[in-house]
């Protein structure tokens, strides 16, 4: 088992949390780095938002078999690292990509802003025009 780990200054104003990590991000060590990562990076520079400011993690730190959508077992062992993540950084804003990200407990203080996996919108265009319109409002 690989472990991905969280990757962002500690002090970081906006927290990205995405499902689990896929092949290329194992291989890497590093959240989003594969095609979503691509695609992520793009309209975060599109918006220019820096990715090196943002802290950027995983609810599941462990890839899944084939990738598919982590189990509830997977997301109810992994959720308290995910929490005691966010106590540690302190964003202002958790942006939570898919579903399962949707699923994390909101912590008081924290303004969450509930948006689509990049993969999911990488494949559909209005699935797209949404999560890029919450990217230009943080880029605001």
């Amino acid at each position: 088992m690989v472990i991905v780990p969280g990757e962002g200054p500690m002090n970081a104003d906006i927290m990205l949390v995405g499902q689990n990590p896929g092949r290329e991000e194992v291989k890497q060590g590093r959240p989003f780095v594969g095609r979503s990562g691509k695609y992520l990076d793009k309209v975060l520079k599109d918006n220019n938002i820096d990715r090196s400011k943002l802290y950027i993690i995983s609810v599941v730190k462990e890839a899944t078999p084939g990738n598919r959508r982590p189990t509830e077992e997977e997301i109810r062992r992994w959720m308290p690292y995910l929490l005691e993540e966010i106590r540690r950084v302190k964003p202002k804003t958790v942006v939570l990509m898919g579903e399962v990200a949707r699923r994390t407990p909101r912590l008081e203080g924290i303004d969450y802003i509930q948006t689509y996996h990049p993969a999911a919108a990488m494949r559909f265009p209005k699935v797209r025009k949404a999560f890029e319109e919450v990217f230009q409002k943080l880029g605001r």
